[in-house]
Formats: C-alpha cells, sequence, structure tokens
C-alpha cells in the first residue's frame, strides 16, 4: 500500500513538471527582418525571414536546426529573463495556420529629445555599452491578446542577444460603455545588469485618430513630475510605476472623443519602445415610439407611427419594424422611411424612422404588437407598441360567440317583457269580468 502511494506522488509529481515545463516553454517565433536600402530610386525596405529562439536563460542549449529556407545570418538566440516573449499567444499548437505577428529591425541608440523631460543621459558622450547590435522587434500574439515591443543588445557580429527594454500591453483592442472607467494596460520591464538601468525613464501616452493627434499625458520618471499638457482626468497607478514598471493608463470616464488609437511609449537613456492599442467606446440606442399606446384604428384606416433612437455611439445602426399578430406570428414591416444622423452635445448619435401602416393592405386583422427593432455594436434592442383594430370585415370566433351570447340576452329580455305585459293584460282583463257580473 506504501508503494503504491509513493507511485501515485511521483506520477503527480511528474505531471506537474510536464504541464509547468509546457506552459513555460518558449517559442521559436518566424520574424519579417525590415532593412532599409539605399538605391537609385530613393529608400526602399528590403525584407527577409528570420528565426528567433526565445529562451529565459543565455545558457539554454538550442537544438532545433534551422529551416533550409532561412539563411544562417538571420537566426537569432534571444535571451529574455522576464519570459515576456514566452506568452502563450506567440506559442501557436503545432500545425496552426495562424502564427504571431513579428517584425524586427536595426536600432541606432541616441539621447532621448524630449522637450518636457529632464535630461535622461548624465553626459553628452556615448558610454562603451552602446557600441553593439542593436534591434528593435515588435510582436502581436494571436486574437490580439497581447502587444510586445523589445529592444534587444548583442555584441558586435554576434547572434546572441539580450533583452534590455521590454514594452507590453494585454489590452491591444478595448471597448468601454459611456461613462465607464477604462484601463489601458501598459508595462515594461528593464534589464537591472544593464547599465541603462537605474538612469532615469519617462513615460508618454499619445492619442491618434484620423489624423488627429494629442498628447493625453507625459511624465518625467527622474524628476518625478507631469508634463502640463494632459488629458482631463487621466492618471497613472505612480507607485505601481516604479516598484512594478506599471505604466497603465486610467481614463475616469469613457467618454465618445476617446475612442481612437493610444500609443504608450517607454524611454530610456539612449533607448525607446512603444505599444499601440485600440480603444472603442459603445453605447446602445434608447428607443421610444410615438404615439404611445396606439390609439384605437379602423379597419381601413392609415397609421402613421415613428421610432427615435437616441444617445448611441459608433454611428453604425440599423433600424427596421416588425409586426407580431394576435396569432404569435411574427413578420417584417422594413425600414420605414430613416431619417439622418443627428449629433448631440456629448457626441452621440440620434436617428428616427417612420413608418405608414395601411390597415387594409398589410392585413393586420384584429391588431397585434408593432415593434421597432434597432441592430447595434453595443447591443440590439426593442421597443414595442400594442396595436388594436376595429370594424374589420370576417370577425372572429370569439366575436361571433359574444354576438351569439348578447343575441340570445336580448331574446331572452324580449321574452320576458313580452310575458311581463301579457300577464298583466289577462289580470285586468279577469277584474273587468268579474265587475261587469
Amino acid at each position: 500500500m506504501t508503494n503504491f502511494s509513493t507511485i501515485c506522488k511521483l506520477c503527480l509529481v511528474a505531471a506537474t513538471c510536464f504541464i509547468k515545463a509546457c506552459s513555460s516553454s518558449c517559442p521559436v517565433l518566424e520574424c519579417w527582418f525590415v532593412q532599409e536600402k539605399t538605391g537609385r530610386g530613393g529608400l526602399s525596405a528590403n525584407q527577409e525571414t528570420s528565426l528567433l529562439h526565445i529562451r529565459t536563460d543565455s545558457h539554454t542549449a538550442e537544438t532545433q536546426p534551422a529551416p533550409s529556407d532561412i539563411p544562417p545570418d538571420r537566426v537569432y538566440f534571444i535571451t529574455d529573463p522576464a519570459a515576456t516573449l514566452c506568452h502563450r499567444s506567440l506559442n501557436p499548437p503545432r500545425g496552426s495556420v495562424e502564427k504571431p505577428r513579428c517584425e524586427m529591425i536595426p536600432f541606432l541608440p541616441q539621447p532621448s529629445t524630449l522637450k518636457w523631460v529632464a535630461p535622461l543621459t548624465d553626459s553628452a558622450s556615448s558610454p562603451i555599452y552602446l557600441q553593439a547590435d542593436w534591434f528593435s522587434t515588435s510582436l502581436q500574439g494571436l486574437n490580439r491578446q497581447l502587444a510586445i515591443s523589445t529592444v534587444t543588445r548583442a555584441p558586435t557580429a554576434t547572434k546572441e542577444h539580450d533583452v534590455v527594454l521590454s514594452v507590453t500591453s494585454k489590452t491591444v483592442f478595448v471597448q468601454s460603455r459611456l461613462g465607464k472607467p477604462v484601463l489601458l494596460d501598459c508595462g515594461f520591464w528593464v534589464d537591472p545588469s544593464s547599465p541603462l538601468s537605474g538612469s532615469g525613464f519617462a513615460v508618454e501616452w499619445r492619442y491618434q485618430f484620423r489624423g488627429d493627434g494629442r498628447l493625453v499625458l507625459a511624465y518625467d520618471g527622474k524628476a518625478d513630475r507631469l508634463a502640463k499638457a494632459q488629458e482631463e482626468g487621466a492618471t497613472l497607478d505612480f507607485d505601481g510605476l516604479h516598484q512594478k514598471g506599471n505604466a497603465s493608463l486610467i481614463l475616469p470616464e469613457a467618454k465618445v472623443h476617446h475612442s481612437g488609437m493610444y500609443i504608450c511609449t517607454v524611454y530610456l537613456p539612449y533607448l525607446v519602445a512603444q505599444v499601440a492599442m485600440e480603444l472603442e467606446v459603445v453605447e446602445p440606442p434608447s428607443l421610444s415610439i410615438h404615439p404611445s399606446p396606439l390609439p384605437l384604428t379602423v379597419s381601413g384606416q392609415t397609421l402613421t407611427i415613428q421610432c427615435e433612437a437616441s444617445g448611441f455611439v459608433p454611428l453604425s445602426m440599423e433600424l427596421s419594424w416588425e409586426f407580431k399578430g394576435t396569432d404569435g406570428k411574427s413578420r417584417p414591416l422594413g425600414s420605414g422611411s430613416v431619417t439622418g444622423h443627428r449629433q448631440a452635445w456629448d457626441g452621440t448619435y440620434s436617428q428616427s424612422t417612420r413608418l405608414e401602416l395601411d390597415t387594409t393592405k398589410l392585413d393586420l386583422g384584429r391588431g397585434g404588437e408593432v415593434t421597432c427593432v434597432a441592430v447595434h455594436l453595443g447591443d440590439p434592442r426593442q421597443a414595442s407598441v400594442t396595436l388594436n383594430v376595429i370594424g374589420f370585415s370576417s370577425p372572429s370566433i370569439e366575436d361571433s360567440m359574444a354576438m351569439v351570447g348578447v343575441a340570445l340576452v336580448l331574446y331572452g329580455l324580449i321574452k320576458f317583457v313580452s310575458w311581463t305585459f301579457t300577464s298583466s293584460g289577462s289580470d285586468e282583463a279577469v277584474q273587468q269580468d268579474k265587475k261587469d257580473k
């Protein structure tokens, strides 16, 4: 029994180690190596396929052979102690068609030129540490789960690269309801063994949308101060920023003008890396139908109904009408006459549709439920009113039974009145006969 228990424990330990090994395995990434070349026509970009072997320890041996279609000088070994590049979204299952996006370009370290931040470099001379091969790599994981930008360093003419700076975001695409707080994730890691570590940093958040750009927030980590130009209410977790490299942007209340692209940029002395993410503010419409309730409608009459959709964003929306009869069956009535969009003071939109209900042509029977339907990115919305039609040509079974019941009541009433008068007349005749005698 003891041996059996020991075997179970060993199996459990082995399974745990296997799961940890699988979950922490670092990928081999195919990446486009992009390099600008000068020709007769000016600058042009040359793309080559490269291979990045990711590992967390530089002593880890790499045994996988490189594919024959990748040149040996485009095979790199990247050491990432923070294991940022080992995220599961960068390591698709074997045989998967979808692959993470990766682009690698040569990087030239240079002093920061930001005007709003104190100089991050203490002298005008470049340290010997910068005399190496530097590359900047941008990656995006599967299903837009993760965006990473790294700056790596390798001794000149070698393929052994170390990650010096990495900037990541787990909110590549964010949807938020109007008025709700928004968190745009951005974190950075600096190699503690690098001479550039501890020399100060700066964080900048910028907004871009359809050619419009603005500075949202800028923070000088060396002087511990914010720049004057910033979005109202936008802030950072400053304790988390200094202790854990948490540079996430916090917007206390999502507004329409917040929709767009946000770029988180981290500056070190001579180095810079950035990630981009998209925020979409979504608010479904509020629907109202006029008139409500609907007036009684006579068969053959035309009734005009209007549906107003208001307070929605973004702009795209579809309005339509449906009718559900007393038999429980629904059928579409079309979109009606749809107006153009109108924009309110807060940036939200409104739109309306008008429906002409011809009770003769549409064969609405005794009536039913008329519904306005709005299909929107936020959520579908519906509003309904009851329609009652009177004076139609073919009565229902219920109405026929009611009419028979009324007729029977009237017949009984007439019989009762007739019998009453007949009885009264007979009594008077009998009394008159008695008097005559």
